[in-house]
């Protein structure tokens, strides 16, 4: 299957975009909290899929969540504390970068955690989760998946684009050789945290833009109805000419000029 041209990929997105500013609306009618988790392999597409959710949304409602690495004083705290003050109020989504599992990722892949730290969270993460969901909030977890060869192109892109640049760092190239120590972790993680309550779904990313169209497909559907008709605005005539900026103390700077 051949990469999903730009042109056919606006035109799918387009009537989900409808559909996600509907979701939207909805939460903030009724209340619901949403959380979605985006887990996967550096350059899988984490970045660009919460992209292709939150840039039709309000910010004010859709917040993105990522996190730099823990402070000494939050090393010190019960594991999931720096993640609970995200968490949703009532009509907010939450889109996690990463999460609670970098834990069983790549904090176990790359040693920044003891085997028994990785063991424990294990066995906690689907009690934390459980009381999420008991208490209402509607999650959703993602994996994205990547073959080695894609992201070794992914990884060469950056290198060589100043613009992406900055995505690349010391631990995603460590992470190089390191690709079936991922698989290994990933594995233990879904066997141990694939639970009715909060089940994991795995979407192909080898191609980025067919997996956007089909992570936030699958994230549409299983949601309730959420049709909720918007409000009636009553956008009556302006009755007179429209005015022209005035400007008394300071003006605009110079327009840009085309070279």
């Amino acid at each position: 299957m051949g990469g999903l041209k730009r042109k056919a990929y606006e035109a799918a997105l387009e009537p989900l975009e409808l559909e996600l500013v509907g979701m939207a609306r909805w939460a903030a009618v009724t209340g619901a909290r949403i959380v979605v988790l985006f887990e996967g392999r550096d350059t899988a597409g984490k970045g660009g899929a919460i992209g292709a959710i939150s840039h039709v949304l309000n910010p004010r409602q859709c917040r993105i969540v990522a996190l730099s690495a823990p402070s000494e004083r939050e090393q010190g705290q019960w594991y999931f504390q720096r993640y609970v003050p995200h968490l949703p109020a009532r009509g907010e989504i939450v889109l996690f970068d990463r999460s609670w599992y970098n834990r069983a990722g790549v904090e176990r892949v790359m040693g920044y955690a003891a085997p028994e730290q990785v063991g424990a969270f294990l066995e906690h993460a689907p009690a934390f989760e459980k009381m999420l969901v008991d208490d209402g909030i509607l999650l959703f977890k993602y994996w994205l998946t990547c073959d080695q060869e894609e992201q070794e192109q992914r990884l060469a892109e950056r290198l060589e684009d100043p613009l992406k640049r900055w995505k690349l760092s010391p631990v995603d190239l460590a992470a190089r050789d390191k690709y079936t120590a991922y698989t290994e972790a990933r594995e233990a993680m879904l066997a141990a945290t694939h639970t009715p309550h909060a089940p994991w779904t795995l979407v192909d990313f080898n191609d980025q833009r067919r997996g956007r169209l089909t992570l936030i497909r699958n994230l549409l559907d299983r949601l309730p109805d959420t049709q909720c008709e918007a409000p009636a605005l009553d956008f009556k005539p302006l009755g007179h000419e429209p005015a022209r900026e005035e400007f008394g103390v300071l003006k605009p700077i110079a327009s840009h000029q085309e070279a």
